[in-house]
């Protein structure tokens, strides 16, 4: 027994709402109804496609709230009038070199 093509996209939608509906799947709905279930199928994957362009989901923002970082430690260090700013986190032997330049001003 030949099936029927589904027709157009008119075709394809109401065929595609009737499985949707009947909660049988597509292939043993087709054989019920006497549809060619490639044909359904098909139709399924281009108006599928054609809907997720057509109207994209509105896109959702979620809020991310980050704990608070506390800043590192910064220690000042004079020699005379200059003040160099040196972060827990220094290097000592850079430390060592801009404290001579400082120094030599």
């Amino acid at each position: 027994m030949e099936r029927r093509k589904i027709q157009d996209e008119d075709d394809a939608r109401a065929c595609l709402a009737e499985v949707a509906q009947s909660g049988l799947e597509r292939a043993a709905w087709a054989r019920a109804h006497g549809v060619d279930a490639r044909s359904l199928n098909a139709w399924r994957l281009t108006v599928g496609r054609r809907d997720a362009t057509a109207a994209p989901a509105p896109v959702r923002f979620i809020e991310l709230v980050a704990p608070p970082v506390e800043p590192a430690p910064v220690y000042p260090v004079r020699i005379g009038r200059f003040e160099v700013q040196v972060p827990a986190h220094f290097d000592e032997a850079r430390l060592v070199r801009l404290l001579r330049v400082v120094a030599a001003c």
